[in-house]
């Protein structure tokens, strides 16, 4: 386990040293000037060509990320161009809020799909097999933005039990995350139930039935764990999407998280604060895979010794 552990921290190490160069040479394709942006179309050539001088943007590119990745070493972002505030603070500000909203989107998410995958797994050529699938196509079917204009136009606007937008209270987290959890709950709901049908039929869960094992125990205890490699894999992959800022459901709530703030700092070409939030989305994404290897090693043994 200990030599499975270090090989996930090498190869995670290596990662993010490759997206942090990445990140620092694709900004720079993005069209713009910062410092014309910022000062507006009637600024003089001279105060753009001041300013630029002094954000540092007329030095060569090797050098300005040269400067970046010194930067890195000691855990320093740099500074916005816009707010001239550190990026790891403003950063900071932001995360809280996106983390809220991607941990009770995936975890109703995961109560959600996991129970109503398991149950139409258990309740094969039935009416609840065909009740749960069709619900969960229809939340494939639906996006998550349209679904929230649909609880904003009758639980804000027509039954008055929820804010339209914002953020501060758990009235303000409700309407934003059944807008993701029920997206990402229909999804793990057909990975549970297509992975759960064919184990119930491997020879294993036949020895335990035939053994007089009860369908909850068999469910449960046998099948349940071996199913849930899939699901792991999906609920690890939606985290590390969701951390990284659903921008759309974040602008239709007015959540203020690390979507809105990436949308902002593009438009204002904000150069230290784009890359800082796209260090920090590969980072959530590089841990939250370390997790997932951590766990698969955790339900399968066998995967600790590849």
């Amino acid at each position: 386990m200990q030599q499975f552990l270090i090989r996930r921290l090498l190869a995670s190490v290596v990662v993010l040293l490759g997206v942090s160069t990445l990140i620092f040479f694709m900004i720079h394709l993005i069209p713009g000037d910062p410092a014309a942006v910022m000062l507006g179309v009637r600024a003089t050539p001279d105060r753009v060509a001041e300013l630029r001088e002094s954000m540092g943007l007329n030095e060569p590119l090797l050098v300005q990320y040269a400067g970046f990745f010194a930067g890195l070493a000691r855990g320093d972002l740099g500074r916005s161009f816009r707010t001239n505030r550190p990026v790891g603070f403003e950063i900071r500000v932001r995360m809280w809020p996106t983390i809220q909203l991607a941990l009770t989107g995936i975890g109703l998410a995961l109560v959600i799909g996991v129970t109503s995958g398991v149950l139409a797994a258990s309740r094969r050529d039935t009416w609840v097999e065909s009740l749960v699938m069709i619900i969960a196509m229809v939340g494939i079917s639906v996006p998550n933005f349209v679904f929230g204009m649909l609880l904003i136009l009758f639980f804000s606007i027509r039954l008055g039990w929820l804010p339209t937008m914002g953020y501060g209270t758990w009235q303000h987290l409700v309407a934003p995350t059944l807008s993701l959890g029920f997206l990402y709950s229909a999804i793990i709901a057909r990975i549970v139930r297509s992975s759960m049908v064919e184990i119930l039929g491997m020879d294993y869960i036949r020895s335990a039935r035939a053994k007089g094992l009860s369908e909850r125990v068999v469910l449960y205890k046998h099948a349940l764990k071996n199913g849930m490699i899939p699901v792991v894999t999906i609920a690890g992959l939606y985290l590390g999407v969701l951390l990284g800022g659903t921008v759309v459901v974040e602008t239709l709530f007015s959540w203020p998280g690390l979507g809105r703030l990436a949308v902002e700092s593009i438009l204002a070409r904000d150069y230290p604060m784009i890359q800082g939030i796209i260090l920090v989305i590969a980072s959530g994404f590089v841990i939250i895979n370390l997790i997932v290897d951590l766990l698969y090693g955790v339900l399968d043994p066998r995967i600790r010794y590849e």
